[in-house]
């Protein structure tokens, strides 16, 4: 099932989190090596048009995500990729680490299926940034990082590791403040937590719901946002909205 949680549309109050999905790939274009690019956990494919003149694969778990997708895709677990080794020049990751209990096998991965010298990008949310810093509360999501969790996460696989981070606007940190202040509003509502005792597949209905209903309705600021709303910078990434970890020269390659 394509959920909520997934990009999916544009329209009306999902429109921040849509162009701010494909701002990751539109500023990746400047980042990311030429050559075969492994898009890995791609979700509905929605932007890998903009990595062109690469050739992307797009890999991902759910079959109906990838159905109609316009070039190579395979499904497969992050965690366990149908590739020899070597077989990509770069990879990239866009939101898809936090969906997995163990993203340390993802990252082996990635770096095992790209060639020597070659490149990984992963995209995250920060998790001081997104939601509440101290709780996960997209059910959706195994876990989340800050700047220094997300480095340490990647160094052990790659010689060369740099984290960038996402920004927003003043419009898009306007929007941002507004939907951070009804969150903390809501979650006063439960003070004794009662929320973390749900099944998991019940907050992943009860979430589906509560986004595609607040989302349906028509927003102004919503609509206002754009991809000039984002920009890449490396001070100050505590602030930032996704973190970006820019990895070459994977250790399984290097060593031989």
């Amino acid at each position: 099932m394509i959920t909520g949680e997934r990009a999916v549309t544009g329209e009306n109050g999902f429109n921040p989190s849509w162009q701010r999905h494909v701002a990751t790939y539109e500023l990746a274009d400047g980042i990311l090596d030429q050559g075969r690019v492994l898009d890995l956990g791609c979700g509905t494919g929605h932007s890998y048009e903009r990595l062109a003149p690469r050739v992307t694969v797009g890999v991902d778990i759910s079959e109906e995500a990838l159905a109609g997708q316009q070039r190579e895709t395979v499904r497969a677990d992050m965690r366990a990729l149908p590739f020899a080794d070597g077989a990509f020049d770069a990879v990239f990751s866009s939101h898809s680490i936090e969906h997995v209990p163990d993203p340390d096998r993802v990252v082996a991965e990635a770096a095992r299926v790209t060639k020597a010298g070659g490149q990984v990008v992963f995209a995250t949310p920060n998790r001081l940034t997104f939601g509440v810093p101290d709780e996960i509360i997209d059910p959706y999501h195994h876990i989340e990082f800050d700047p220094c969790q997300l480095r340490d996460l990647v160094a052990p696989f790659f010689g060369q590791v740099r984290v960038i981070g996402l920004f927003g606007s003043p419009r898009y940190m306007e929007f941002h403040d507004r939907e951070r202040a009804k969150l903390r509003r809501l979650l006063k509502r439960d003070p004794l937590k009662v929320r973390r005792l749900l099944p998991m597949r019940a907050k992943q209905l009860l979430y589906d719901w509560k986004l595609t209903r607040e989302r349906a309705q028509a927003d102004a600021l919503a609509a206002g946002i754009a991809l000039e709303d984002f920009h890449l910078g490396e001070d100050r990434l505590d602030e930032a909205l996704d973190l970006i970890a820019i990895c070459r020269d994977p250790v399984h390659a290097a060593t031989g």
